[in-house]
């Protein structure tokens, strides 16, 4: 629900109130968008669609040509007299229903920007863009502030169109769509310029200076800025939390600075106690972001055990056929890789290849009585 989708609304005086889904249609709809100057109409769900309202419900038959600019131009019953409740709280989405999201950034405060127009999901094109847009992104989606505009397909490349092209936003905008840009779908764009944004209330968390990804000096993004996390009462649990956030299994050990070094910047984190419940470091209970009493040689550090993939029995089968697919669904079973591809393929990385998209099909070669692995279900 945004400004151009959602229940519909009156105000009649200084009092709110909803309106009655009896008689109501696409033509009444085309109304509340054309008031709205959010398009065309593209639905007008009835039945509380998008929940009930409280309070008046304004009138119950609304009688519109669909050229009206507001509903009190309609022919409607009297106002405030009615036979509805609330349940029955007309809606209506307009084609001008516009979103916003950021995808592949690692939480929903960082990424691509992608925008919803008119039924599809498109991206921004990065002529132009700068932190000023960015901030616009950030505020729409309650993330704070930007930190960095990133361009050239920063956070990899979008599908679909690119809606959006030399934006030109000002401060006290509160959505990309309320920005000065080209018409929508109106560019001279590839995807390899897609834009993306960092905004100040995206968080992260990496284990560095380790032999592996499960290991090393813990450190936290937060405010645009990596930084490190005090020792000051750092028990297992909280080294639990952060290695199930890195799916690294469980944690086995807490250490100081000796074992990975110390950090540089800022020291975030300060007093973590984590409870059974908290599943992000930043649920835990701590002292306030930034403040502490700690030096980096009190630095942190988590040896997690390494990532393992599912455990699934592993067979080795005579087969009549050998199968050419990477990926071939045989119902309980599914054939990972060729004979031949066994030494340079690891068991973790054909079952994250299965695990991802099983084909079903055919897809079988010539060769007989050839080796090959299956990889159970269940």
């Amino acid at each position: 629900m945004n400004a151009c989708s959602g229940r519909v609304e009156v105000l009649r005086g200084e009092t709110w109130g909803t309106v009655c889904d009896a008689y109501w249609d696409l033509k009444d709809a085309a109304v509340v968008c054309n008031h709205l100057h959010c398009g065309k109409a593209l639905s007008a769900p009835v039945g509380a669609f998008f929940g009930q309202g409280t309070g008046m419900i304004w009138n119950d038959v609304n009688e519109c040509r669909g050229n009206e600019m507001r509903l009190n131009e309609c022919l409607i019953a009297s106002w405030g007299q009615h036979q509805c409740t609330h349940d029955r709280d007309a809606s209506v989405i307009c084609s001008d229903d516009i979103s916003v999201r950021l995808v592949n950034g690692g939480s929903r405060c960082a990424g691509r920007v992608e925008v919803y127009y008119n039924g599809s999901w498109g991206t921004v094109c990065d002529d132009g863009w700068d932190l000023t847009d960015a901030h616009v992104v950030c505020k729409e989606m309650n993330c704070g502030f930007a930190v960095n505009a990133t361009v050239s397909s920063w956070f990899g490349q979008g599908a679909g169109p690119i809606w959006m092209d030399n934006l030109n936003c000002s401060t006290n905008k509160s959505a990309l769509w309320k920005c000065l840009s080209r018409r929508w779908g109106d560019n001279d764009c590839i995807h390899k310029e897609d834009a993306g944004v960092i905004c100040s209330e995206h968080r992260d968390i990496r284990l560095v200076n380790g032999t592996n990804p499960c290991q090393g000096r813990l450190e936290v993004f937060f405010n645009g800025t990596w930084g490190t996390v005090c020792s000051d009462s750092f028990g297992i649990e909280n080294a639990q939390v952060v290695c199930s956030q890195l799916n690294c299994s469980s944690a086995i050990s807490v250490v100081d600075k000796d074992t990975f070094g110390e950090g540089t910047g800022p020291i975030w984190l300060d007093d973590i106690r984590c409870r059974f419940e908290d599943s992000l470091l930043w649920q835990c209970p701590s002292s306030n972001w930034g403040q502490h009493n700690c030096r980096h040689q009190e630095d942190v550090g988590i040896i997690c055990s390494e990532f393992r993939p599912p455990k699934h029995r592993v067979d080795w089968v005579k087969m009549n056929k050998v199968v050419d697919s990477f990926r071939h669904d045989y119902g309980n079973y599914v054939a990972v890789v060729r004979p031949s591809e066994w030494k340079t393929t690891t068991t973790s990385v054909m079952w994250r290849a299965f695990s991802e998209s099983p084909k079903r099909g055919t897809g079988f070669g010539n060769s007989v009585a050839d080796l090959c692995v299956l990889i159970h279900r269940s």
